[in-house]
């Protein structure tokens, strides 16, 4: 009688500890990272990523002012630009030649960063010539006007039909040799890497 007595006592103690300990259980944190919180963790870039994963990681982002530039698509090769006034005086002595060329980013595309316009000056009405990516295969960021690009790429010579035109027209595009049809004859770089400096 009386051990019957003293393990219903220690059964009610048990379940008593049991209970505060599973109420203070739900209102601890623990230390320890889920498989969850890890992978999270894991997957934000770390100090060391590069600027093309940044970009990646935040593709409307241009680079600050005063910072390394930002290579978009591959690394550039080569190391002697040639003048882009020359370039847009003479297309036909470099047509199908892979250049180096430096500008200022007169514009972007503001859909999605596609294209840009190269220019020789900040003026208006300085000349240019659109910059295309290579199988659309990356982009820059929409807010890239102001910023100094060096592209690397194909030169191309190109007529543009006027569906096109009007496409382009329509994320900010200009075109200076357009045509009362709706072509235009057009000047283009198609990069395979670009990288963008604020100065």
């Amino acid at each position: 009688m009386i051990r019957l007595t003293v393990s219903r006592r220690s059964l009610r103690q048990a379940c008593v500890v049991v209970l505060a300990g599973s109420l203070f259980g739900c209102q601890s944190k623990s230390t320890e990272p889920t498989a969850q919180q890890s992978a999270q963790q894991s997957a934000q870039p770390t100090p060391e990523a590069s600027a093309q994963e940044a970009a990646a990681a935040d593709p409307k982002g241009a680079a600050p002012e005063g910072s390394d530039p930002r290579t978009y698509g591959e690394p550039l090769e080569l190391r002697e630009a040639i003048d882009l006034a020359e370039l847009l005086r003479s297309p036909g002595a470099h047509e199908g030649q892979t250049v180096l060329v430096e500008g200022l980013v007169r514009r972007a595309c503001s859909a999605k960063g596609c294209w840009l316009e190269l220019a020789t000056s900040a003026a208006p009405d300085a000349p240019g010539c659109r910059v295309t990516f290579k199988d659309y295969g990356f982009f820059v960021p929409t807010d890239s006007a102001g910023a100094t690009a060096r592209v690397q790429g194909v030169v191309q010579v190109t007529e543009v039909g006027s569906h096109h035109v009007e496409h382009l027209e329509g994320e900010g595009a200009t075109f200076e040799n357009k045509k009362s049809d709706g072509t235009a004859t057009e000047l283009r770089v198609v990069a395979t890497g670009v990288e963008l400096r604020r100065s």
